[in-house]
C-alpha cells in the first residue's frame, strides 16, 4: 500500500498526511483513449478527469499507527477496554473479547443477547478460523405460527423477534480456545461499566426516541427509563447509567469461573463453566422465564442445545490477495462473488468513482445480491446452497457478460450456479415463478434513502429540511429502522493474532429478558416465510437466519494484509467491497479508504425492517451517491437509468487494520461516519 491515493474523482478526499496536487496529464488521457473503446473511454474521460484538477484535503480523522497492537471498535470507552487488556499483557483475542463485552454493555448497537460473527487469524497455524455464534430460531418458530399472526416476515421487535443468544457463548468460546486471560479479567471493564458509566448522547437519545416501545416491556422500562414520568424519561448524556441486573448476570459468570478454578479446573474449563451457567443454569432459567412472560418462544432446551461453531471460512483470490468471509449463513460470500465478477473489468482504467466505475460496481453488486437473496441460508440445514458454483470464476465470467455498460438492468435475477458444480438446478421452476411474481419497485422515491439497519442520520442531510423533518415526524417506524445498527471490533497484536468481528442483535429499543439485564436479539426477522423468495432461508426451529453481519480478513503472500468490518445491514458488503478496492486498486491507506465516498444500491431484498413483502422488495435503479459527486457524473448516471439520491457520508462506519509488512507496523482506520474509535501502541 502506498501512502498516496491516486484519486481520479473530483471531490475532496485525503491522499496522505500532506496535501498534494493530483496530476492527470495529457499522457494519461491518451493512454485511456487507447485502452477503452467508445463508451468507456468517452465517459471515463468526462467523469474521471474533467471535473476538478486535484481538490485534495486531509482525512477528517487522523490515521492510527501502532507497533505492538491495535484496538478499534464502535465507542471510545469500548476501545479503551481493549487497550486495557493489551496493557495487561493480553493478546488480540483477549482485547477483542473485552471490547465485545463493553460494546454489549453500552448497547452499541447490540446487547448481550445478540449474535457474534468472527474471523480469527491464527499465527501459529497460519490460517483463518471462522466463528459462528449466531443464535437459532426457537421451538415453535414456524412458518404457520407467524402466518397465523398475519406476518409476511417475522416481526421486527419484541420477544417474538428473538433467536437464542449467541454473544455470551461466542465470547466464552473464543476466549477459552484462543485467548490468554481469564473471563474475570476480560469482563472487568464491562462489569465496571454495568455498575455505572457516563452514557453517550447517541445511546441516550436512542432510548428517548424509542421509549414508547420500551414501555411495552416491563424489564426494559425498568432499566432504560430512569426518569419515568418526566418529559425526558431516558438518561441524559453524561449521566451515570447503572444496569444492576446486568451487573449481577456478569458477576454470576465470573463467579462460575472462580468456582471452577477453585475446584481444580483449568483455564479453558473454568471459562466454559461460566458458559454453562448462562445457557444451562440459573441465568438461563431467568432468561427463559422473562422471555415467556412477555410472549417469547425460547425454551430452556433451546438454550442448552445451542452451541457456537468453529468453521472453515470461504475465500477467493483477487490479484494475489486471499479474501476471507464467513459462510453463506451470512451475506459475506456476496463480496467474494463481487470480486470474482470484477476480475472481468479494468477498474483503474475507468477512473475512481467515474460514471463507468460507479455503474460497474452497482451492476456487479446487484448480480451478487440477486444470488444472495435466493441461494444463501443456514448450511447446516437442507437444501445446501451451491456455494462452489456461486464462487467459481467461470460462473462470474458468464454473469459479468450480461452487464450492459450503458444502462442499468432493473430486472436482475438470480443466476444458475448449479452447472458450475456439475449439477442440475432443482429450483429452476421456482425461479421462473419467482421472476413472474416479484417485480422490482421502479417507482422513483424523491426522498428515498436505503432503510438498512444502520444508515446514519447523515444520509438524510441532503434532503430539504422541510421534507426531512416532515418525513421523520410522520413516520416513526422509518426513523426507528433508520437508526438501528450494530458495531464492529478489530484487534491485532505483535504476535500475529488478528480478529475481525461484526456482532449485533438486541439493539435499542430492546426487549430485556426478565431480570437478566440482557436484551433479546431481533434477528429472527431475517428469515423468510415464503420459499419463493429464498428456499434456503425459510424459518424453522433450530435454524440460523441468513444475516447481514460480515467481518472480513485478507492475506497477502500468506500473511495478514487487511482486517476490516462495518455496520450497516444490507450495505455492509457494499461498503466493504469499495473499501477493499480503494486500498487494492487505488492505493489508499485505511483511513483514506474508510472516509472515501461510497455508493449504495437498494436494488436488493432488504434483510431487515418491515413485515410485508412491499417493505422489502428491491427498488430498481435506486442509487445513493455522495453529495459532492460532480454534476457531470450525476448527469451521466441519470442517462443510464438511475434514480439518484445524495448523502453526506455513505461509507460505513468502517473500521480496519492494515498490516505494513515492509515496516513491521500497523495502520488503523476508523471512518468519520459515527463514533467509532481506535487506539494503537
Amino acid at each position: 500500500m502506498c501512502c498516496e491515493a491516486q484519486i481520479r474523482f473530483g471531490i475532496p478526499v485525503s491522499i496522505g498526511e500532506e496535501t498534494k496536487e493530483a496530476d492527470f496529464g495529457q499522457k494519461r488521457i491518451t493512454q485511456m483513449k487507447r485502452r477503452y473503446a467508445l463508451f468507456i473511454a468517452f465517459a471515463g474521460m468526462i467523469t474521471a478527469f474533467a471535473p476538478v484538477q486535484g481538490q485534495i484535503q486531509r482525512t477528517e480523522k487522523p490515521p492510527l499507527h501502532g507497533k505492538h497492537w491495535m484496538a478499534i471498535t464502535g465507542k471510545p470507552l469500548a476501545a479503551t477496554a481493549g487497550a486495557q487488556l493489551f496493557h495487561q499483557g493480553g493478546n488480540a483475542i483477549d482485547a477483542a473479547c473485552a471490547m465485545l463485552a463493553a460494546t454489549c454493555t453500552m448497547w452499541d448497537v447490540l446487547s448481550w443477547g445478540g449474535e457474534t460473527q468472527a474471523l480469527i487469524y491464527h499465527p501459529k497455524l497460519k490460517k483463518v478460523i471462522a466463528i459462528n455464534a449466531l443464535g437459532v430460531a426457537p421451538t415453535g418458530a414456524t412458518v404457520d405460527f407467524f402466518r397465523a399472526k398475519g406476518y409476511e416476515f417475522p416481526p421486527e421487535y419484541g420477544p417474538l423477534a428473538a433467536v437464542t443468544p449467541g454473544t455470551p457463548g461466542g465470547l466464552c468460546y473464543m476466549l477459552a480456545q484462543y485467548g490468554t486471560k481469564s473471563l474475570a479479567e476480560v469482563l472487568a471493564p464491562a462489569l465496571e461499566m454495568a455498575a455505572g458509566y457516563p452514557i453517550d448522547a447517541q445511546t441516550a437519545n436512542s432510548i428517548e426516541r424509542g421509549k414508547e416501545r420500551i414501555k411495552e416491556w416491563p424489564y426494559s422500562k425498568k432499566v432504560f427509563l430512569v426518569h419515568q414520568g418526566k418529559e425526558r424519561e431516558a438518561p441524559e448524556a453524561g449521566e451515570l447509567f447503572v444496569q444492576q441486573d446486568l451487573l449481577q448476570t456478569l458477576t454470576k459468570l465470573v463467579e462460575a469461573e472462580k468456582k471452577a478454578l477453585a475446584a481444580g479446573k483449568d483455564r479453558k474449563a473454568a471459562i466454559m463453566a461460566a458458559y454453562d451457567r448462562f445457557y444451562k443454569g440459573d441465568i438461563a432459567d431467568e432468561f427463559v422465564r422473562g422471555s415467556k412472560e412477555q410472549g417469547g418462544l425460547i425454551t430452556k432446551e433451546d438454550l442448552a442445545n445451542w452451541k457456537p461453531i468453529e468453521e472453515e471460512p470461504l475465500h477467493i483470490n483477487y490479484k494475489g490477495i486471499d479474501v476471507y468471509k464467513l459462510q453463506e449463513w451470512t451475506q459475506g460470500p456476496a463480496m467474494l462473488q463481487s470480486l470474482q465478477l470484477l476480475k472481468n473489468f479494468d477498474l483503474k482504467g475507468m477512473g475512481y468513482n467515474s460514471a463507468p466505475y460507479i455503474h460497474t460496481i452497482y451492476q456487479v453488486m446487484n448480480l451478487a445480491f440477486a444470488d444472495r437473496d435466493f441461494y444463501y441460508g443456514d448450511p447446516y440445514f437442507k437444501p445446501k446452497a451451491p456455494i462452489q458454483g456461486l464462487l467459481s470464476e467461470s460462473y462470474a465470467k458468464a454473469r459479468a457478460a450480461t452487464i450492459d455498460p450503458k444502462q442499468n438492468n432493473p430486472q436482475v435475477l438470480p443466476g444458475d450456479p448449479y452447472p458450475y458444480e456439475g449439477k442440475k438446478n432443482p429450483f429452476a421452476k421456482l425461479l421462473q415463478q419467482r421472476s413472474k411474481q416479484f417485480t422490482p419497485d421502479t417507482e422513483s422515491k424523491k426522498d428515498f434513502v436505503p432503510k438498512h439497519d444502520a444508515n446514519s442520520t447523515s444520509s438524510l442531510l441532503s434532503l430539504p429540511d422541510t421534507a426531512l423533518w416532515a418525513s421523520l415526524a410522520t413516520d416513526s417506524v422509518y426513523m426507528d429502522r433508520l437508526l438501528r445498527g450494530t458495531t464492529s471490533v478489530e484487534a491485532a497484536d505483535a504476535e500475529g493474532w488478528v480478529v475481525s468481528i461484526t456482532p449485533s442483535g438486541g439493539w435499542l429499543p430492546a426487549c430485556i429478558a426478565g431480570n437478566t439485564g440482557v436484551g433479546m436479539s431481533q434477528r429472527l426477522q431475517s428469515f423468510v416465510l415464503d420459499s419463493l423468495i429464498n428456499p434456503f432461508n425459510v424459518v424453522a426451529p433450530g435454524k440460523r437466519p441468513r444475516v447481514t453481519l460480515t467481518p472480513a480478513l485478507a492475506l497477502k503472500e500468506g500473511k495478514p494484509y487487511l482486517s476490516f468490518a462495518v455496520q450497516g445491514g444490507d450495505t455492509q458488503d457494499q461498503n466493504l467491497l469499495q473499501f477493499f478496492l480503494n486500498t487494492v486498486e487505488f492505493g489508499m491507506t485505511p483511513q483514506q479508504a474508510s472516509e472515501a465516498p461510497n455508493i449504495n444500491s437498494n436494488q436488493l431484498w432488504l434483510s431487515l425492517g418491515g413485515t410485508k413483502i412491499d417493505d422489502r422488495k428491491p427498488r430498481a435503479g435506486s442509487l445513493l451517491l455522495d453529495k459532492r459527486t460532480p454534476k457531470e457524473v450525476v448527469e451521466k448516471l441519470k442517462t443510464m437509468g438511475y434514480s439518484i439520491q445524495f448523502g453526506e457520508r455513505n461509507s460505513g462506519p468502517i473500521n480496519a487494520i492494515y498490516f505494513d509488512q515492509q515496516h513491521g507496523t500497523l495502520w488503523g482506520g476508523s471512518s468519520n461516519n459515527g463514533e467509532d474509535y481506535g487506539i494503537g501502541w
